[in-house]
């Protein structure tokens, strides 16, 4: 994050300790993440260690650390999803994308992430990609759709 970056998110800000999950939110919008650099910064314009930031932000799992990929990839893992072969599915997506759960893929192209719940349970499994859902998704399904964005980002 440059300079000027960070000035312009932190702009309508007062400096206030208290301000520090609005300005993580804000600094993660602009990056996409939290950076060790964003850490830093924040630290010192906020006054508050890096450890306490740190502390702060892992409470909470909307804070990511690491760069998010291109594309994200949802696996639901609710009940319902569980039921009808969610792990399956997500075990597929990390053997396939040699990837796991809350990172991204080493070129940056996919984020596999687990999460509870995409509320469509009466099309389960489902998955998500970028904000597309799929339901009824199967193992042979989830080969093709990779392979499908695969040959259009190629084409």
């Amino acid at each position: 994050m440059t300079n000027q970056v960070f000035s312009d998110v932190v702009r309508e800000f007062k400096g206030d300790p208290s301000e520090l999950i609005p300005v993580l939110q804000r600094v993660q919008a602009a990056d996409g993440y939290l950076s060790s650099d964003s850490l830093t910064r924040i630290s010192r314009w906020l006054r508050i260690s890096e450890n306490e930031i740190y502390g702060v932000a892992t409470f909470f799992a909307q804070f990511r650390f690491t760069q998010p990929g291109e594309h994200i990839i949802k696996v639901c893992l609710g009940t319902a999803c569980h039921v009808k072969g969610g792990e399956q599915i997500l075990e597929v997506l990390k053997r396939r994308l040699d990837v796991q759960p809350g990172r991204a893929t080493a070129d940056g192209k996919y984020q596999l992430e687990r999460v509870a719940c995409l509320g469509c349970c009466a099309l389960a499994p489902v998955l998500s990609i970028d904000e597309k859902v799929y339901g009824e998704t199967s193992v042979l399904r989830v080969h093709q759709m990779i392979e499908e964005r695969e040959n259009r980002e190629n084409a």
